[in-house]
């Protein structure tokens, strides 16, 4: 049976991605570094794929969400006041997806993905460094820069939680679970959006969406007996060197076709 995105044992395979992809996110992030390439590598298209996964993997980040809850009520003026520039960014990246042609996204992929991994490589250092800097940003600027990560997170997405975590260290006073309470609501947000709008322009391919989606799903619920029994650390490692051999494929097909 051959494996194409829209045959029973490409879409399975999908479904697989998915699991794997949601239970690295709860562990140790990076997990669109493994559905997307397999989407990709099934046959579907570079803007479609992406498309595709921002889609299928927002459910998870509603359950993140919903898992901070309790932690939010401390520093919920900071998730409204972020709130209007997070919209705003989601919007222009998902639009600024919509309006670039494919071959150019090909070239942009390799970097996308290059930048995701060296975040989730140094994430622990910018963690460290943003909790011991002493510095604080001002509103505007806290603004500014969550709009910023909020196109990149409408237009590609992966790292975009870490790069979120390093300006509301900056900005909130609170432990790290309030911040994850603020970034994963702001999440939802980007990937709503997002989900809208490339929806609405048919960027999204519905049968491998949903078989990723449920993966994701699945994944996401199994992951709580996974984060126990798996040091994200050495999961964190794993899936860096996985994806820079991504940007080096990627980078290869750019030059060679």
């Amino acid at each position: 049976m051959p494996l194409h995105f829209d045959t029973p044992a490409g879409l399975a395979l999908i479904f697989v991605a998915g699991f794997i992809a949601s239970a690295i996110n709860a562990v140790a992030g990076g997990g669109t570094l493994i559905s997307y390439p397999t989407m990709v590598g099934l046959g579907l298209a570079d803007r479609i794929a992406n498309a595709t996964n921002a889609v299928a993997l927002w459910p998870g980040s509603l359950s993140g969400a919903w898992g901070f809850r309790e932690h939010l009520a401390k520093v919920k003026k900071h998730l409204f006041f972020l709130l209007p520039s997070t919209i705003l960014g989601s919007i222009a990246g998902s639009l600024l997806l919509v309006i670039t042609k494919e071959e150019l996204f090909k070239i942009i992929v390799p970097f996308l993905i290059l930048l995701a991994t060296l975040l989730l490589a140094g994430q622990d250092r910018i963690k460290a460094w943003t909790q011991k800097s002493g510095l604080h940003l001002p509103l505007w600027g806290a603004a500014i820069l969550q709009f910023f990560v909020a196109v990149y997170g409408g237009y590609f997405g992966a790292g975009m939680g870490i790069m979120m975590l390093g300006i509301m260290s900056l900005y909130v006073d609170g432990d790290m679970n309030a911040l994850n309470a603020v970034k994963n609501w702001l999440a939802v947000v980007i990937n709503l959006g997002a989900s809208i709008i490339l929806f609405s322009k048919g960027l999204v391919s519905w049968m491998p969406c949903l078989a990723l989606m449920s993966g994701a799903l699945l994944g996401g619920y199994g992951s709580a007996r996974l984060s126990q029994k798996v040091d994200p650390k050495k999961l964190r490692v794993v899936v860096v060197v996985y994806g820079i051999g991504m940007s080096l494929f990627y980078m290869y097909r750019v030059l060679s076709g």
